[in-house]
């Protein structure tokens, strides 16, 4: 491990109880999960600790069904406030090494530590940080140490609680080659699906098969998992992808399993609404609409479309996500609907084609954009930006609990 990248995957276990056993120590050795609002029907189990996982407690089963397998089960509401503490103390440790710390969530983020390797060596490096987090924080955590992100990733999952694991190059054939496909990172039950009618089964199938056939098939994506089934995972590691908005999405738990397609509608609609709220606060636009159906018996279904001009609009989406949706659904009661606009970028840098209906919108707009242009260049990036009524919510507020968590990292990273 002494020669190429370093990387480290910090995975923390079971975070959300771990967080509230470490603020309430008489919790510790108990089955305890963290759950929703049950009359809502949110009432399913978000996070459990391992005492509760060692009696078949599992995230996504139903409250009650988890009181009836462990009636000692201890039922916790989520404190968000309390975990992104958790979280930035976590971040906080980690870029004491250096500042190459990528965060890709609350509770999980990688650190390249290839420099400060070269004087200590890295498992010893690793043991510090787990340590540290456990004696600091009060918090398990466990670390994949491996020369790329989808090796690192994958070597913290091979053992938790409290575990750490160096996974090389070398290591892919004998560890990874004989697992089923659908355990690798990357790799869902739609893909999976997609893969066994290539008859591809297992990972070692899918580093072996034929570059342009897996490219016929899944596009760059097949060609991009086919290199990680061999070990290999050019990407750096970014402290910067925090700044990065990828999607913008929402989706909606319904308060009962609904067939009644105006409800249906209805929702989406409010769904819909959101999405373009939040687009319209960082002035994005995207070029690929997905929904997303979860139906009664927890299946997920999606489906996406990949427009030739960008859409942002709350009417475009909700036309457009309802049509997917006709195209997807087959009566099944659905319990939840999510709408994401993905592929996103500066709403300015779009190039839409004009026509009768929107060249007088894009024609009065021109002179203001020049007029931001120029204030811009003379007082710098973000000096002017669109006036909002005092009171109302940002966008960092509208928009997901891990979302908020990142722009607290951005304010972590500003000050320091």
């Amino acid at each position: 491990m002494t020669k190429g990248r370093i990387i480290l995957h910090v995975d923390m276990n079971s975070f959300y109880a771990s967080v509230e056993q470490s603020h309430r120590p008489e919790l510790k050795g108990k089955a305890i999960a963290i759950a929703g609002n049950p009359k809502e029907r949110r009432g399913i189990i978000v996070t459990s600790s391992y005492e509760a996982r060692a009696k078949g407690i599992y995230t996504t089963m139903n409250v009650g069904e988890a009181m009836r397998k462990c009636p000692e089960l201890i039922l916790l509401p989520p404190d968000f406030p309390k975990y992104r503490n958790a979280s930035k103390a976590m971040f906080t440790i980690l870029r004491s090494y250096t500042s190459l710390v990528e965060p890709v969530s609350i509770d999980e983020g990688y650190i390249d530590i290839t420099e400060i390797s070269s004087e200590r060596h890295p498992l010893e490096i690793a043991q510090e940080i787990q340590m540290r987090i456990y004696n600091e924080l009060d918090l398990p955590c466990s670390i994949g140490v491996a020369p790329n992100k989808f090796l690192a990733k994958t070597a913290s999952d091979m053992k938790k609680p409290m575990g750490i694991t160096i996974l090389r190059k070398r290591d892919v054939s004998s560890k990874l080659w004989p697992l089923p496909v659908i355990e690798m990172h990357g790799v869902g039950e739609s893909t999976a699906k997609k893969l066994e009618s290539l008859k591809i089964y297992t990972i070692g199938d899918l580093a072996h098969v034929e570059e342009y056939m897996i490219r016929q098939a899944l596009g760059k994506n097949g060609v991009r998992l086919r290199a990680r089934a061999n070990g290999e995972d050019g990407r750096k590691v970014d402290p910067n992808s925090i700044y990065e908005t990828k999607s913008v999405g929402n989706s909606t738990t319904l308060p009962t399993d609904e067939t009644d397609i105006q409800a249906l509608e209805k929702t989406f609609e409010t769904i819909c609404g959101k999405v373009a709220e939040r687009l319209d606060a960082k002035k994005l636009c995207g070029s690929t609409l997905s929904i997303q159906i979860r139906d009664a018996d927890w299946h997920n279904h999606s489906k996406s479309k990949t427009f030739q001009n960008p859409i942002y609009n709350k009417n475009v989406i909700y036309e457009e996500a309802i049509k997917l949706f006709h195209q997807l659904w087959d009566g099944t009661p659905i319990r939840l609907l999510g709408v994401t606009v993905s592929n996103v970028f500066d709403r300015k840098q779009s190039v839409e084609q004009l026509s009768i209906f929107n060249f007088e919108q894009y024609a009065k707009q021109e002179p203001i954009y020049e007029l931001i242009d120029n204030i811009e260049r003379k007082f710098g990036k973000g000096a002017i930006q669109k006036g909002m009524e005092v009171g109302k919510q940002t966008y960092a507020s509208k928009t997901s609990f891990s979302k908020d968590f990142l722009e607290d990292l951005k304010d972590i990273d500003s000050v320091e």
